[in-house]
């Protein structure tokens, strides 16, 4: 049996036994990336290609698979959840019976174990355990989530357990599951099962989901986005869905990149839930985003569903041919201008990042607090094709918070620790849309990202909240008349258009579809956020 950082024997076996794990051929702890490398080729798992990164197939499912994640219903979490087509109840029971089949299929296995932290803030870190039964997902966990220092492992008692199993298929028919695959969260118990499914992002967001229902309990608002700090120490948040620019943007080289997905907001200031960056691949360019694409050539780099020469082992980034949802997994350490901490102060700008499939949203407009609130329930933008199974071009959606799929409790929960903490604080709240202009998807063209770079340059000097603005007449958004190395007409979306007309009719429709959509927030939502999408100060 392998061990590492002092385990004994005893020590792993009792580990693993608490969670009712017995009988396994071999059980690997807190193996290094060079020891799982050589596992993960020992076991066919992946390839090493040119200048070091590991490259896995995750088969049939190469994104996220949102209808087959589940919550447990269970007394101690039950009240506070918001049940429905986002969070799906299980019963115990069948939670119960998945789990006991499942630690039958791995009886006679070998294992490996990755115990880690989530959250860089020490009041609020939470430790972790990651069973896999693939050597490149506990490498995957290894590189996503905080390690502890020896002395740190060796009292690491972990509150949330993560069992995964892609070789173990669930039954819709014992287990009351969609498919095959099974993503399931029992938060009295602190464990998250994954079966059915090599996806390594489910097991990301399976401890996100888990940290946004914990830690509101404890004040802290946990936030779907980057975030990083400039020179003078001010603080900027990028909220946003999968494929809108929380990555690309929060990666700057004049910028220290605390995190570049998911945060916490604490009374002390933001700090960054991994130890890691999960950024996309495709199409990624070294004129573009250098920092990232230099970590397409380290050893320790996991890359997913990444296309390569068999002969040369040399990566083509712009090959979709797998899917669209290309990914890296990298310690965060592996970005030259990455925090230390993980930790930071306030907010002094948070930005909400859009891709508007519409393309009539301003590409900046700078938000009152109730549109800062209105905007953040709403979560506009639109799927990015391979993010989800089944998403195959941009496609127009709400998702409250900005992530739906990983918000445990009400929305307006999320809502009102945020319109708190921006007035706390005195931040300024933008909306930034990485779309379309120029028409809407299949017409216009994607925003140039010079253009968006920058819009936040001017945000984040300060200049651009100084700037003269004038007032969208359908939006009701402030939008600045200028911004340097920013063609005049880029900031009038309805400037861009040929067809005045349509843009008009196209974006009254989508004044609509916010509106419909909101409906659903009225009941517990501030009579002034409702009406935020009138408000001209």
């Amino acid at each position: 049996m392998s061990k590492s950082n002092g385990s004994t024997d005893l020590e792993s076996l009792r580990g693993l036994e608490r969670h009712g794990i017995v009988n396994l051929k071999a059980v690997h702890w807190n193996l290094p990336a060079s020891a799982l490398y050589e596992e993960a080729i020992r076991r066919g798992e992946g390839t090493v290609v040119h200048e070091g990164p590991l490259v896995v197939h995750t088969g049939q499912y190469t994104g996220r698979s949102p209808r087959d994640k589940f919550i447990v219903h269970e007394a101690s979490s039950a009240d506070r959840i918001w049940w429905g087509a986002v969070n799906r109840p299980m019963a115990e029971e069948q939670y119960d019976s998945l789990k006991q089949r499942m630690l039958a299929y791995l009886q006679g296995k070998e294992l490996f174990v990755q115990d880690a932290f989530a959250g860089a803030e020490a009041d609020y870190r939470f430790p972790i355990r990651a069973i896999t039964e693939r050597a490149w997902h506990s490498l995957f966990a290894r590189n996503l989530f905080i390690l502890p220092t020896d002395d740190e492992l060796r009292s690491h008692n972990p509150k949330l357990t993560i069992i995964y199993a892609p070789g173990f298929q669930s039954s819709p028919e014992i287990d009351g599951t969609n498919s095959g695959a099974a993503i399931v969260l029992n938060l009295g118990k602190g464990e998250v099962l994954i079966a059915g499914t090599s996806y390594a992002g489910e097991m990301k967001k399976s401890v996100f989901s888990s940290l946004n229902y914990l830690l509101p309990l404890h004040g802290v608002l946990p936030m779907h986005c980057s975030a990083n700090t400039g020179p003078d120490g001010d603080v900027a948040i990028f909220f946003g869905l999968s494929g809108t620019g929380k990555t690309t943007l929060s990666t700057a080289s004049d910028r220290t990149l605390i995190g570049d997905d998911e945060h916490g907001w604490s009374n002390r200031g933001v700090f960054n839930f991994e130890g890691g960056c999960y950024a996309k691949m495709i199409n990624l360019s070294p004129e573009a985003e250098p920092e990232i694409h230099a970590t397409t050539r380290r050893f320790g780099t996991v890359l997913e569903n990444v296309v390569f020469d068999t002969e040369t082992r040399r990566l083509d980034l712009n090959d979709d041919s797998l899917t669209e949802n290309t990914r890296g997994a990298y310690p965060i350490s592996f970005m030259p201008n990455a925090s230390s901490t993980g930790v930071a102060g306030h907010p002094s700008n948070v930005i909400l990042l859009t891709a508007d499939a519409f393309g009539v949203l301003p590409p900046v407009a700078k938000l009152t607090l109730d549109q800062a609130v209105y905007y953040f329930l709403s979560g506009y933008t639109a799927k990015v094709a391979g993010t989800e199974r089944g998403i195959v071009e941009p496609e127009a959606t709400f998702s409250p918070c900005f992530g739906a799929p990983f918000m445990a409790h009400y929305p307006s929960v999320y809502g009102d620790m945020l319109r708190e903490k921006i007035q706390s604080h005195g931040a300024q709240a933008w909306l930034v849309n990485t779309g379309w202009t120029g028409g809407a998807y299949g017409v216009g063209h994607r925003m140039k990202i010079a253009h968006t770079r920058a819009l936040l340059r001017g945000i984040l000097s300060g200049s651009l909240a100084d700037s003269e603005m004038e007032t969208d007449p359908i939006f009701g958004l402030q939008v600045p008349k200028s911004c340097p190395d920013v063609p005049p007409e880029v900031l009038s979306p309805r400037a861009t258009w040929a067809d005045k007309d349509e843009y008009d009719r196209q974006a009254r429709k989508l004044v609509e579809m916010f509106a419909e959509n909101f409906r659903k927030f009225e009941d517990r939502a501030p009579e002034t956020v409702g009406k935020a999408r009138q408000h001209t100060s």
